[in-house]
């Protein structure tokens, strides 16, 4: 019997846009199956992770505006929801502990 996984094209699209920060590390995570009203293939809350030389001399939310231009359209109605920003430079990196997402307070274990 052979798996397929559910196309995933918001978290491919996602993943492609932050590629313009030219990361050292890109994790993008669909974390949507830990909220309320979750149905399989739901793409609607992300956890990324990103490391990159372009944060350098920035402040945490100068790092997460350039996340979100990136993703731009991806946050209108019907796509991303909620997204949590992990954005590090390469040296911070080396010695930094990403934290774990909260549970979402609608969240009902499927």
């Amino acid at each position: 019997m052979t798996t397929q996984s559910m196309p995933t094209p918001i978290q491919d699209a996602l993943t492609s846009a932050l590629q313009a920060l030219g990361p050292n590390y890109l994790a993008v995570e669909n974390e949507s199956r830990g909220h309320g009203g979750y149905v399989p293939g739901k793409e609607s809350h992300f956890k990324v992770i990103v490391v990159s030389g372009q944060f350098v001399g920035k402040r945490p939310v100068q790092r997460h505006q350039l996340v979100y231009g990136l993703a731009g359209d991806l946050l209108a109605p019907g796509g991303i929801h909620a997204l949590s920003i992990h954005a590090y430079t390469p040296t911070e990196w080396q010695t930094v502990q990403v934290p774990n997402s909260p549970q979402c307070t609608g969240h009902r274990t499927p």
